[in-house]
Parts: C-alpha cells; sequence; structure tokens
C-alpha cells in the first residue's frame, strides 16, 4: 500500500479561480454534446489500455443504451475515464476536477466531453450541467467518493452529489466497480496490471410523497447505497462473467477487442 501512496502526488483541493472563469465551459457542456474529439482520445488510448493493461469487462450491455444514465464508478487512477468508458457503445459526459480546465487542455476537455467542478468550493454550477445533460437524454460519469482514493481502498463513505442527481434527474445509476486501477499509476517503475471493469445493474430511485426522510438524507442514503454496491462489484473475482470458465474460452477476443466496435461516430450528440 505505501508503493501506492509514493505513486500519487499531492492533491490541491482548492482551486482560487473565480466561478465565472469555468461559466465558459458550463456553456459549452450544457448546449453540446461530446464530438469527435472523444473519438479521437479514445483511438489512441483504447489501444493502450488494451495492450498494457490487458483491460476486459463484464456486465457491459447492463448499460442503458439509449436515455438518461449516471454512470458511478469508484476512482484510483486517471485513466479510471477510459477503462469505465471503452465498452459503452455511447459517448459518456464526465464531471472533473477544475485544475485541468487550464490552457489549451481546457477546450480539449470540453470537446471531449467533460466539465469541470470547481474544487474547494460548492459548486452549484457543475450540478445544473449535469442536470441538464442528463435531462437531455446523456450520459454522466460521476465518482461516488468524489475524488481519487489515497490509499488503494474503496472509501466508507460516498459524497451525496450522486444521490442528488439520481433523485433530482430520476436517471437511473448503474454502480461500476475499476479492480486493478490501484496501480495502474505506477507505469514509470513498469508495472501494468490487469484492470477488469464490472458494470452493475442500473438502480433506480426516487423520493415517495409520504416519505418524511429530510431530503439530503435521502441523497446521502442512495449515494451510500450506490458505493456499497461498487464495493461488493470490486470484491468480485476478477474473471467472473457469465456464463463459466467454458464461455470465457470460447469468447476469448469478444470482451477484450470488442471495443474497437463502440465509437459512436457520427451518432446524435447527446449520444441517444
Amino acid at each position: 500500500m505505501s508503493d501506492q501512496k509514493l505513486a500519487l502526488k499531492p492533491q490541491v483541493y482548492l482551486d482560487g479561480r473565480p466561478a465565472e472563469y469555468f461559466q465558459q465551459f458550463h456553456v459549452w457542456a450544457r448546449s453540446h454534446g461530446a464530438d469527435a474529439m472523444q473519438d479521437i482520445v479514445r483511438l489512441i488510448v483504447v489501444p493502450w489500455c488494451m495492450f498494457f493493461y490487458r483491460a476486459r469487462a463484464d456486465g457491459a450491455p447492463q448499460v442503458p443504451v439509449s436515455g438518461p444514465a449516471i454512470i458511478a464508478p469508484n476512482h484510483f487512477s486517471a485513466l479510471d475515464h477510459f477503462f469505465v468508458a471503452m465498452y459503452l457503445r455511447r459517448r459518456v459526459r464526465f464531471m472533473a476536477k477544475s485544475q485541468l480546465f487550464r490552457g489549451p487542455l481546457g477546450p480539449i476537455l470540453t470537446h471531449a466531453g467533460a466539465f469541470p467542478v470547481r474544487r474547494g468550493h460548492h459548486d452549484e454550477q457543475a450540478m445544473t450541467t449535469a442536470l441538464s445533460i442528463l435531462r437531455a437524454g446523456g450520459v454522466v460519469v460521476l465518482y461516488p467518493e468524489g475524488g481519487r482514493s489515497r490509499t488503494g481502498e474503496i472509501a466508507a463513505h460516498a459524497r451525496p452529489g450522486v444521490g442528488r442527481l439520481a433523485l433530482e434527474s430520476g436517471a437511473p445509476v448503474v454502480p461500476v466497480a475499476i479492480q486493478g486501477s490501484e496501480r495502474a499509476r505506477n507505469w514509470k517503475r513498469l508495472q501494468f496490471p490487469q484492470v477488469t471493469v464490472h458494470y452493475g445493474a442500473p438502480r433506480c430511485y426516487e423520493l415517495s410523497p409520504g416519505d418524511r426522510v429530510p431530503i439530503h438524507a435521502r441523497e446521502q442514503a442512495i449515494a451510500d447505497d450506490v458505493l456499497d454496491v461498487v464495493r461488493q462489484l470490486w470484491g468480485r473475482p476478477a474473471r467472473d462473467e457469465p456464463g463459466g470458465a467454458e464461455a470465457r474460452r470460447l469468447r476469448p477476443s469478444l470482451g477484450r477487442f470488442s471495443a474497437f466496435l463502440n465509437f459512436p461516430i457520427g451518432r446524435a450528440r447527446w449520444g441517444r
């Protein structure tokens, strides 16, 4: 575990730039979908992930093929964005830390589907953008833990944001566990662990009219429930697939190379 801590740079938890600076990215994200930039990035990164990390997935067909959806994975590495998206047949949108939106990288991230969340602040702009994407039928990736784990273990408690989005949008939440990415940052040490992505079944949440639980408590309960499912998926055997060993033997290439079939080039900008 100490090797993992040494491999991580110190986090910067406060972005001192004013909220007005990020308005340009939110305006774009609310009126445009991810474009060909996401396809270009995927064409570059997916072969890397497939070759070096032997990335594979199970349960990806459970992700809704149309309509709004919230993808909720654990978060250990910056590569998690790519691991979680490479086997989906839809363009996805990401809530990314605001420190990344500097210089030319800001517009690139925006066209690739990301929008900023202002670190160290209660950022209503980010939540508004996420809701607008979901209401337009898009897919948003949101990490229940709020940021990367610094310990190599999934956090004990979630941030309430995923619960709020689920209640306000009505979109199903797909818990996702990414195994192996806690060591994916150690490529400089020539460590390339195998990464497996487990997609869980979509979960729908709502606040009934007679529910007396305060809304913020309900949001937190939903977020903790999602993270609990992620934790259960994370504990599964890395090669646990429907059909057992015989199915894996008969489909050795499908799980690995089907990522090249998943580029949604030319589809509607909201990924419907």
